[in-house]
């Protein structure tokens, strides 16, 4: 079993939240997977960006707001 760090991208609204995950290759079938608690945390990211709760879902990552420029 090999662990990998990899940052995986949550996109919701105007929101987009970097979350460090780590992904566990295998010499089975299922691989590459997350940990249970990969994937839960990943969830509650994106239920809280749904929610609008931007301070829950940057607590143990990087969050950006996405604005644009219009060009006259």
């Amino acid at each position: 079993m090999t662990l990998r760090k990899h940052t995986k991208i949550v996109h919701e609204g105007k929101y987009i939240v970097e979350v460090d995950i780590e992904i566990i290759d295998t010499n089975d079938g299922w691989s590459p997977y997350l940990s249970l608690d990969d994937a839960l945390r990943l969830d509650d990211v994106r239920d809280a960006l749904k929610r609008g709760d931007v301070v829950s879902a940057t607590k143990q990552s990087r969050g950006y707001e996405i604005s644009c420029i219009k060009a006259a």
